[in-house]
Order: C-alpha cells, then structure tokens, then sequence
C-alpha cells in the first residue's frame, strides 16, 4: 500500500493568458484508501490526477509519494483514463499485457499475469477478442486489468465509467470495489457524479470551480458493503449539495444528482 502528499500545490497554464487551474492545494492521501475527487467540469480534477501520476509538474508545490518527489511517471502508479483506448490491431490479451512485454517479461509469465487480471475483471474468456467486439463497459474492464498487471500500489481513475450505460456504470462500481478489497490498493478516483462519489469513497475531496481548490473534506464512515439507500449515505448526498450551493458561482457547476 503507498499514500501521496500533496504540499502547496498549484497549476497555471502559461499562455496570452494564464489560466490557473489549481490553487494552494494541499492533501493527504493515505495508504489503502478509496479517495474521490469531486467538483465540476474545469476544475482541475484530472490536472490533480495527472500531477498524482507524474505525467505534468505542478507549477508550484511538491506531490510526494512514500515522501519520494513525483518527478514524472512510475510504476508504482496504474492510471485509467475515461477512454480505454486499447489499440485495435491488438487482442484484448495482448493490451492487457503490452507493458509487461515492453518490460521484458517472458512469454508464460506475461500470460499467467493477464490471465489473472482478465478473469478479475470479469473478461475470462475474451482474451483472444479484439477491442471492437466488446461493449464500452468491457472495455473499461480491459482498460483496468491493463492498469491492474503491473502490480502498482495505486490506482489512479479518471471519470472510468463515464461514457458508459446507466446499469453497466453501476455494476462497474461495484466490481471498482471488490477489486480494490482484493488487491488492497490505494485508489484515487475521479468524478462529477456525487452519488458514485459517496457510494465509493472513504473519503470525498470537493474542488470548488476554477481555480480548483479544497472547498471541503467529507468523511465516508458507512460499513462495506453499502447499499444506495441507505440513509447516511444519503444524508451525506444532501452534506455535499449543501456544500456545492456554498461555492456557487455564475459558471454552470454541472454535478450530476
């Protein structure tokens, strides 16, 4: 398991006119827990997760991971994104494990590990299909086990389920969640949908608009497994609405409800 800290952080972007889209911000993510970052569209969500991952560098402040300075991509990190984007001239199999091959992994370790992950995800079986013959979801579930295969100590998701169906998004949610209990990982998990949000985290880090900074912090105490309905799941539904009405602005804050 492995935690960040993240210490006076900000992000501008140069140009005619600098945009500043993180400011002053300051967090601890710890070891093994389910971390969401919620705000609306434009407000550094996934600049806050692309600078967790080492794939920008913040403009000012220093992230930390295992008190090491992130200075760019590692392995210690498996990112997915909203797009799976699997390379279609490549079996689902062969996506899985691409990075174990560009790693020098031999032949029959490289196919026990994907064989592994595929049926984790729920793929057994698919292995040998191609990316346009699955549905988004399983795509999403391949773009996953692709992040899983290297044994990273964090998992690092990006709006993941986002693009797909009402009822798969749900069954991903909770397939997210057995995988992480199993594979005991820490999780840092990006959304706009505040029920996905509360349904997930042990904790709920709220952006306010650009430039994105920590409005609040709500804890997640509900015993696991959780149920939708349940009613401290919702009244912390109703905590974070509150708090969204709070940093209202002109800009529209486009939370789904």
């Amino acid at each position: 398991m492995s935690g960040f800290t993240v210490q006076n952080v900000s992000k501008i972007y140069d140009g005619d006119l600098p945009t500043t889209t993180l400011q002053n911000i300051n967090l601890q993510v710890r070891d093994g827990e389910f971390l969401c970052i919620l705000g609306p569209s434009g407000c550094g969500k996934s600049t806050l997760l692309e600078l967790l991952a080492g794939l920008q560098a913040p403009t000012e402040g220093e992230i930390l991971l295992d008190d090491v300075p992130v200075k760019g991509p590692t392995r210690q990190s498996g990112v997915v994104f909203q797009d799976a984007s699997l390379y279609p001239w490549r079996n689902i199999a062969q996506n899985v494990g691409l990075g174990l091959e560009i790693g020098g992994m031999n032949k029959a370790e490289r196919q026990e590990l994907v064989h592994k992950y595929l049926n984790m995800v729920g793929l057994e079986g698919f292995g040998s299909k191609y990316p346009h013959h699955l549905s988004g979801g399983m795509r999403q579930r391949a773009g996953i086990a692709r992040a899983l295969v290297g044994s990273p100590k964090i998992l690092l998701m990006d709006e993941p389920f986002g693009a797909v169906d009402h009822l798969t998004r749900l069954q991903l949610q909770q397939d997210l969640l057995r995988i992480w209990q199993e594979e005991q990982k820490t999780v840092v998990f990006v959304t706009h949908d505040v029920s996905e949000a509360v349904f997930l985290a042990d904790r709920i880090v709220l952006l306010s608009p650009r430039p994105g900074r920590i409005h609040h912090i709500f804890e997640v105490r509900e015993e696991r497994p959780r149920k939708r309905e349940d009613a401290g799941l919702l009244k912390i539904q109703n905590d974070i609405y509150s708090a969204i009405y709070d940093v209202k602005t002109e800009e529209d804050l486009e939370f789904t409800i």
